[in-house]
């Protein structure tokens, strides 16, 4: 029995081993690459303070005062971009002056994002006249994405951008070939597809469509396809807006930000596993192993989620670290008090941990709620600190209520421990085995 717990104990130590492992070093195995944590391309993203980035800042054109809702709105779409371009960690904010002020780390170049965030994306189909027949509004389009192949049986493969119509788009479609078939004997039965006041495509009409759906071709290469279809997928802009400020900056807080304050917290880890060790005793080292595996946990699941790093990101994973120590003192604090009536190690164990189970409980709810609202209702680096204040909530719960028992109870087991010493408590004979 005691070799199956020492070899189960043994297990659990090398998959932890492997996790922190990965999280500090690149490992490639096969066909499956496994980035470690500060990977600049795979790794977990960095926030403007840390790593730099762009700038933009865009106001209504001269002559255009607009309304709150109408910068509600601007303020909606262009977060609809960013995400469509999967600038996720980017920022957006709503000045009193009405400039829309947008940050995107880890892009030195900003020009990149002007085009896709500045333009109005105003779809129109129009005639030869140029009178427009009808819009590429949400009323009228439902969805538009970018695809490749043939659009015609003799045409050849190509990049386009394809329109799901509403009901209401569909009739308006109709209508509109209807109209442009009465210019047939001119040659000018066909409808122009515009964005903004750039035409892309000017499709022939033979006859009356009555279709869900239709496509816009052009010159496109994929990025350009995939770039048209999400600025329509955005929706527009209520009025054109203007660059008012573009430049790129570097880290907020300075080029050495993110390594200081690593150091600051893995030091700060440290100072507490030796003080939980010769507190705790057995205890403490069962915590340290659990601390770990929680480190290398949430750095697993903030990279996976594509979570942006920022030096308040750190300070909620510190803080939660913090967290999954204090419920880790509960427990132990209750495993002593249990020694101490007498009571056997693997009794005073499960007494300890089901008792701690309450208090530890309401606290990581009580946490988790404050993340939640902050995710919410924060912006920028709030959200970052909320993230990783959510995530290490859920895992420190997992860590200090499961692993911690478990791993304690296998080398309680594994190695026949029976002395209360071993846990802080002295003076106290357990004669029972486990």
């Amino acid at each position: 029995m005691r070799a199956k717990n020492i070899i189960a104990l043994i297990v659990i130590a090398a998959v932890i081993f492997m996790m922190c492992f990965v999280c500090l070093f690149d490992v490639t195995i096969g066909d499956y690459r496994f980035p470690d944590a500060l990977d600049e391309e795979y790794g977990i993203k960095q926030g403007l303070d840390l790593v730099g980035g762009s700038l933009i800042e865009f106001k209504p054109e001269e002559g255009v005062s607009p309304t709150a809702d109408q910068m509600a709105t601007v303020n909606s779409i262009m977060r609809n971009r960013l995400d469509s371009q999967s600038y996720y960690d980017a920022t957006v904010a709503v000045q009193a002056d009405n400039t829309v002020r947008i940050e995107i780390p880890n892009v030195d170049d900003p020009s990149e994002a002007v085009s896709i965030l500045g333009s109005t994306a105003k779809l129109t189909f129009r005639d030869y006249q140029g009178n427009v027949l009808m819009e590429g509004s949400d009323e009228f389009v439902a969805d538009a994405q970018m695809q490749y192949g043939q659009t015609s049986e003799i045409g050849a493969a190509q990049y386009y951008v394809a329109l799901s119509l509403t009901n209401q788009g569909r009739e308006a479609f109709k209508t509109a070939t209807e109209t442009v078939l009465n210019y047939t004997s001119e040659g000018n039965n066909y409808i122009a597809i515009y964005l903004d006041e750039t035409p892309f495509s000017q499709p022939m009409v033979s006859e009356v469509i009555d279709a869900d759906s239709c496509v816009i071709t052009g010159d496109f290469s994929r990025e350009s396809a995939e770039t048209l279809a999400a600025q329509i997928r955005s929706g527009q802009l209520p009025f054109r807006l203007t660059v008012s400020q573009l430049q790129s900056v570097g880290p907020t807080l300075g080029e050495e930000a993110l390594s200081k304050s690593l150091v600051a917290a893995g030091i700060g880890i440290l100072l507490v596993i030796l003080f939980m060790i010769a507190l705790y005793r057995l205890s403490g080292v069962t915590a340290a192993i659990s601390l770990c595996a929680y480190t290398a946990l949430v750095v697993i699941i903030l990279i996976r989620i594509g979570a942006t790093l920022t030096l308040s990101g750190i300070a909620g994973l510190v803080l939660s670290i913090g967290m999954a120590v204090d419920a880790d003192c509960i427990i132990f604090e209750r495993l002593k008090e249990e020694l101490r009536t007498g009571k056997t190690i693997g009794a005073s164990l499960d007494a300890a941990f089901n008792r701690a189970m309450v208090a530890i409980f309401d606290a990581n709810v009580t946490t988790l709620i404050c993340a939640v609202v902050l995710y919410f209702f924060g912006t920028g680096s709030i959200k970052g600190f909320a993230v990783t204040l959510g995530v290490g909530t859920v895992v420190s719960f997992f860590t200090a209520i499961v692993l911690t028992k478990v791993i304690l109870k296998l080398i309680v087991k594994g190695f026949g421990i029976k002395s209360s010493g071993w846990f802080g408590v002295k003076g106290v004979a357990i004669d029972e085995t486990v």
